[in-house]
């Protein structure tokens, strides 16, 4: 796959080449850019659809800590590089943190947000201590064993998908895993500002989700000025997107088809 050399960093990323408009697929932590095969696969001929690696992740080094605005400003970068004045900003989770981020830093290229599984708030002093520990064993060597198997249960739920990402995960170096982890531990409260937000926004969220509870993606729609729709995906997990691609792509079209 292609590296942009861009924002100081060297960024892992695909391009369908779609006539369209252009949509940017921003995956959640652990996961990589192939999170997205389904929407590829669904959309990247009727759009330009872009995925990218973040910092730490897949084929994307990281070399130091940073935020996730500075994560919104990679993929606006990437925008750049790739000649593109706009976009549809689709993230999962922590791809949902970074694309919140980046239609407040950078309102002007966002034409709108596909939310999944994300939220504006951040972690409770309780939430750190227990991730903290869990991503501090994540890092040592050896075998993952039942930490995989509840990263795996956690963000995927019980799909055939979980092995793959389990053995996709403990062929890593796992060791880089710090620095991207205390971006998440540490994230800004950007909630107070969700108002701001004047692009159209839809939002997807699993209804077994584990991680992020749908207390908070209701409290999002909430909040947002143009909030076409919450997707409430039964019997979803932290990924819809991966375990049931139909009802999630569906829902994707008509939001892209409306706007």
């Amino acid at each position: 796959m292609p590296i942009a050399n861009v924002n100081g960093q060297s960024i892992n990323y695909s391009d369908s080449g779609g006539d369209g408009d252009a949509v940017i697929f921003s995956h959640g932590f652990l996961m990589d850019l192939s999170m997205f095969d389904s929407q590829i696969q669904a959309f990247g001929d009727e759009y330009r659809c872009i995925a990218w690696d973040e910092r730490g992740f897949g084929e994307t080094p990281v070399d130091g800590p940073f935020s996730y605005w500075d994560s919104a400003d990679d993929a606006v970068a990437l925008l750049d590089h790739l000649g593109i004045e706009k976009a549809v900003f689709a993230g999962m989770s922590q791809g949902g943190f970074l694309s919140l981020r980046a239609a407040l830093s950078h309102p002007d290229r966002v034409a709108g947000i596909v939310i999944i599984d994300s939220e504006s708030g951040a972690f409770t002093e309780e939430q750190i201590e227990g991730y903290g520990a869990m991503f501090s064993q994540w890092q040592l060597d050896g075998p993952l064993g039942e930490l995989g198997e509840t990263a795996a249960g956690m963000l995927i739920g019980d799909s055939d998908l979980a092995e793959e990402w389990i053995a996709k995960w403990q062929a890593r170096d796992r060791s880089t895993l710090q620095e991207p982890a205390e971006t998440l531990l540490f994230r800004d409260d950007i909630t107070d500002r969700i108002g701001e937000i004047n692009c159209p926004v839809l939002i997807v969220h699993g209804e077994e989700d584990q991680a992020i509870p749908m207390e908070a993606a209701e409290d999002l729609m909430n909040r947002l000025p143009d909030c076409r729709g919450l997707v409430k995906v039964p019997g979803a997990a932290h990924a819809p997107n991966m375990t049931h691609p139909e009802l999630v792509n569906e829902a994707i079209r008509s939001f892209l088809n409306e706007i």
